[in-house]
């Protein structure tokens, strides 16, 4: 029995052995086969990438220098009128409102002139009197001038009289002591009368002077209480827009105390900072003999600039003149210029929707002020020069980076002085960090891409 039982079993395992070997060629078989089936992939061949860019061909130009700057307009004359007499307001100029313009020679307010009136009326008796007091002492003056000379003759007569009653008593024994002494009283008299008019007759050109003197204070009298009761009248001394007003009919006013302000809009003016190294650079002085200027810069060229307000810098324009130099300021190392604009210029400006906005005073507005003549320079745009002062060109189709000089900076031009020869191919699209020597594929401007 256990005999048969062993024999079974051997033949399960080689049957088992036998089976799993089959399945093993059989499957190495079929792999092989389906390995043969399958064609090899095609070999790819390596390809350089292009990169697309835009560019313009660089050339040389002649560009003027334009400079850039902000400010504020104002009026060149505004004036703080100030009564100069004391009072209450009687009278007001009906359109005395803030915008509104006042004719030069217009009644802008009035002050009560009573008092004023009354002073100039007691100066102008006071001096009537005077005059009155000169003409009195002249007249006397000239008739005393005269009645001296009959004194002083009836006074030698009276000497030569007395002298020969005395000579005739003395030698010869005529007449008596009384007769001659009454010839002597007589003489006496007539020669004090004398003295008396020569010494009023002396006196009369002092008395005179004094006189005139006084005259002429009481005509400087006059004329003040002539002014102050002109005073009283406040005229505009301009054309003039009114910006402030700070008075009303029977308000009390004093000297001195500011009631309102008047605007001359005739001449405009913008105050503009410029960096003091683009100033020194571009803007054009003339030659000027520094005894003339003193230490102080040389006048401008008058050179018309450009104005735009900021608010429409492309709709609204105006022209102008640069005048001078205002100041210079150490802190922020810039100086500052003053535009001028008449009023001709400020109202005529430049629109393109024909609404007839003018130049006024309180507008922000942008100034370009033409300068010196930069030469032989290559004009790019802002953005194709890296903040390494280097430009990406096109060399046989290749990237290539370059370093440059920046001659001037202006909006969204760059101005390259050097670095950059004519027919360069410069890019103008931005570029991060390229490869250097990527091939490129270049749209010059202009060009259909």
């Amino acid at each position: 029995m256990k005999k048969i039982k062993i024999d079974v079993t051997a033949k399960n395992v080689l049957f088992r052995i036998i089976a799993c070997a089959g399945v093993l060629f059989i499957g190495i078989g079929g792999m092989t086969l389906l390995a043969s089936m399958k064609k090899p992939p095609t070999e790819a061949k390596p390809e350089e990438l292009v990169l697309k860019v835009d560019a313009l061909e660089a050339g040389l130009e002649n560009v003027t220098v334009v400079i850039s700057g902000y400010g504020e307009v104002q009026p060149l004359n505004s004036v703080s009128i100030s009564p100069e007499v004391a009072g209450r307001v009687v009278s007001i100029h009906p359109r005395l409102e803030p915008g509104e313009v006042i004719n030069q020679g217009e009644l802008l307010f009035g002050v009560d002139s009573s008092n004023y009136q009354a002073a100039h009326d007691e100066a102008a008796a006071n001096m009537a009197q005077l005059k009155s007091t000169i003409k009195r002492l002249t007249t006397r003056f000239q008739t005393d001038r005269d009645r001296l000379k009959t004194i002083k003759r009836s006074r030698d007569l009276a000497r030569a009289e007395f002298d020969r009653s005395k000579k005739l008593f003395t030698e010869h024994h005529v007449g008596t002591r009384s007769g001659v002494d009454t010839m002597e009283r007589s003489y006496n008299g007539a020669a004090d009368q004398a003295d008396q008019m020569e010494q009023a007759v002396t006196i009369y050109p002092f008395q005179i002077q004094e006189a005139e003197s006084a005259l002429a204070a009481a005509r400087a009298r006059l004329a003040l209480t002539k002014i102050n009761l002109d005073r009283c009248s406040v005229i505009a001394p301009f054309d003039g827009r009114v910006k402030m007003v700070a008075v009303e009919s029977g308000q009390y006013v004093s000297p001195g105390q500011p009631v309102l302000t008047l605007a001359d809009d005739s001449i405009l003016e913008i105050l503009v900072p410029l960096d003091s190294r683009d100033a020194r650079k571009w803007l054009t002085f003339e030659d000027a003999d520094s005894s003339e200027t003193g230490a102080w810069f040389s006048h401008l060229k008058d050179e018309q600039v450009s104005i735009r307000w900021t608010e429409e810098r492309d709709d609204h324009s105006w022209t102008g003149i640069l005048h001078r130099v205002v100041a210079f300021d150490p802190r922020t190392r810039s100086l500052t210029v003053a535009i001028r604009i008449p009023s001709a210029s400020a109202v005529s400006g430049n629109s393109s929707d024909n609404s007839g906005l003018p130049l006024v005073e309180g507008m922000f507005c942008q100034v370009e002020i033409p300068g010196r003549i930069l030469s032989d320079v290559i004009r790019v745009p802002r953005w194709a020069v890296s903040f390494k002062d280097t430009v990406y060109i096109s060399k046989d189709s290749r990237l290539k980076t370059v370093p440059v000089t920046v001659a001037h900076k202006t909006g969204d031009d760059i101005f390259i002085s050097e670095g950059l020869a004519p027919t360069d191919i410069v890019i103008t699209t931005r570029l991060v960090d390229p490869l250097e020597h990527t091939l490129l594929k270049v749209t010059l401007a202009g060009e259909e891409g």
